[in-house]
């Protein structure tokens, strides 16, 4: 029996970017080998400055990826999955991916949704080309678990949800997350991939 191929982990912050205290930071800060996407403004996001951020950030990976994704970035991941025209010319890019961990996925339609990220409304809704899971909240004020759910169903992603957490961010108090972080073991393993050995207290 082969053991499972490593993917490395490439984060994808919201608008904003993470903060110090966001798990997301506190992940990539404790596991080898993970990698941030870096998009030149995070307030004032530009969608096409977002997909060649992504796509720079898959270039610099050397092998398999798993996408960790929070709130706008959820939507970035299936404009970039799914852009016509030149998706040909990313397909290298794609057959890297081996699956997407989608966390707080908001919805453009709902008043909170920020102005400035208007661009990237509307994503697109088909199946995505590697396995997904959406990990929702209760009571996310920027997407509703029924959000969360018709745009899983869309991306044919699997849908979690984790209680009420708010936008699962570092206003939710979750801290390192770990609910989250044994959520993203797991889905590594029905992927078959394993994640990068982790320097967290304990493991």
């Amino acid at each position: 029996m082969t053991s499972n191929q490593i993917a490395h982990p490439v984060m994808l912050p919201g608008i904003g970017n993470s903060g110090p205290r966001h798990w997301q930071t506190l992940w990539a800060s404790r596991q080898k080998g993970c990698q941030r996407f870096q998009p030149a403004d995070w307030d004032r996001p530009n969608l096409a400055d977002w997909l060649q951020a992504l796509d720079t950030s898959i270039d610099e990976c050397a092998g398999p990826v798993v996408l960790v994704a929070h709130s706008l970035s959820c939507l970035l991941v299936a404009h970039w999955a799914l852009r016509g025209g030149i998706r040909d010319d990313n397909q290298h890019r794609i057959a890297q991916v081996r699956g997407a961990f989608l966390v707080a996925v908001p919805d453009h339609g709902a008043p909170a949704f920020p102005g400035e990220a208007s661009e990237f409304g509307s994503p697109p809704t088909e199946p995505l080309p590697f396995p997904a899971l959406v990990v929702t909240s209760s009571d996310d004020p920027y997407g509703s678990p029924e959000h969360a759910r018709r745009m899983a169903m869309g991306w044919a992603a699997g849908c979690v949800e984790v209680g009420a957490l708010g936008h699962i961010n570092a206003a939710s108090g979750v801290g390192d997350w770990d609910t989250g972080w044994h959520l993203l073991q797991a889905f590594g393993a029905g992927l078959r991939v394993q994640m990068p050995a982790s320097n967290r207290a304990g493991e």
